[in-house]
């Protein structure tokens, strides 16, 4: 199983910032000052620290936009507590955490262009934000939401028992789970856990949340971005099927589903993760950069459209 790799000499933001949620949780992560571009939040994956995207968020702001990253309630700079006294879910992660954020880069840069871009369950919990609805254009990279029945075929077994057995297991006894401890990227708070593991084909069915489900359901829907979702061949968690269930809530964008092979770059594997290793800078990173300050893709783009029913 992948796992991300931390990069040695990570760059260091040059700004740091907090911002209260609407429950008064502290959100906390970093600024990359760009020239005049859009602003960009970047929403990372489950159990993975924001300075991991962090020179990425620095090559993106040397082409001119403005970035931020920052850690959901209970990862990196935003554990506040300990994780046995924090339930946090994925809901919370985007409807306080993801919204906390977005809101601040909004009001801050009020005149600037704002955009995102969702790492695996980052491109689902940027959607479930209020202010998702002022976002004009969306990258996402491996997103789903993790419904084992999508995962890879060949892999589907060994992921089920680990994610969906093992991980939740572990959570009952310990309250959270140790994923630091286990080299599993990072500890995760308990909801979380429980979203996870227990997630089916419609995900407003699935988690715990005060929303009521159809409420939960339409919330992506007021996202009018173009969104361009890039999938990778060989991510295990991604496949088409797991892109294209997410991507039907997005029913109010304008959606792009490309998936880049490693043939297609001349390497020989990219997975959940390695899209935002610097390695690839000179050929994948430039795709987010196009979507993002100029709303297209590169004519010689890597990779293929995967055609979309007509109606949501």
């Amino acid at each position: 199983m992948q796992t991300a790799e931390h990069e040695t000499r990570p760059t260091i933001a040059e700004e740091r910032f907090e911002v209260p949620a609407r429950d008064g949780y502290p959100i906390r992560g970093g600024i990359w000052q760009g020239n005049g571009g859009p602003v960009v939040v970047i929403h990372a994956a489950t159990a993975v620290r924001a300075r991991y995207y962090a020179r990425f968020a620095a090559w993106l702001a040397g082409q001119g936009a403005t970035v931020l990253t920052f850690d959901y309630r209970g990862i990196g700079e935003s554990r506040s507590i300990p994780l046995r006294h924090l339930p946090a879910g994925w809901i919370d992660w985007g409807i306080l955490d993801a919204e906390a954020v977005l809101a601040y880069a909004a009001g801050r840069w009020p005149d600037r262009a704002l955009c995102a871009v969702g790492h695996s369950i980052g491109g689902f919990a940027l959607g479930l934000a209020e202010s998702a609805a002022r976002l004009e254009r969306v990258v996402t990279v491996g997103a789903q939401f993790a419904y084992w029945r999508d995962f890879a075929a060949d892999q589907r077994r060994g992921m089920y028992l680990k994610w969906h057995l093992f991980m939740p297991a572990v959570t009952r006894v310990l309250g959270y789970f140790p994923g630091a401890r286990l080299g599993w990227l990072e500890d995760v708070p308990r909801g979380v856990v429980r979203d996870w593991s227990g997630m089916g084909p419609r995900f407003e069915h699935s988690v715990v949340s005060a929303l009521d489900p159809v409420a939960l359901a339409l919330r992506h829907g007021t996202t009018r971005a173009r969104l361009l979702a890039i999938g990778l061949t060989d991510d295990p968690f991604c496949t088409e099927a797991a892109a294209e269930r997410l991507l039907g809530y997005y029913t109010g964008a304008e959606r792009t589903h490309w998936r880049i092979a490693p043939a297609d770059i001349g390497v020989p594997e990219i997975g959940h993760f390695a899209f935002f290793h610097n390695r690839f800078e000179g050929n994948l990173w430039p795709l987010a950069a196009d979507w993002l300050l100029k709303g297209r893709l590169a004519e010689d783009a890597p990779g293929r459209i995967v055609p979309r029913p007509a109606h949501p």
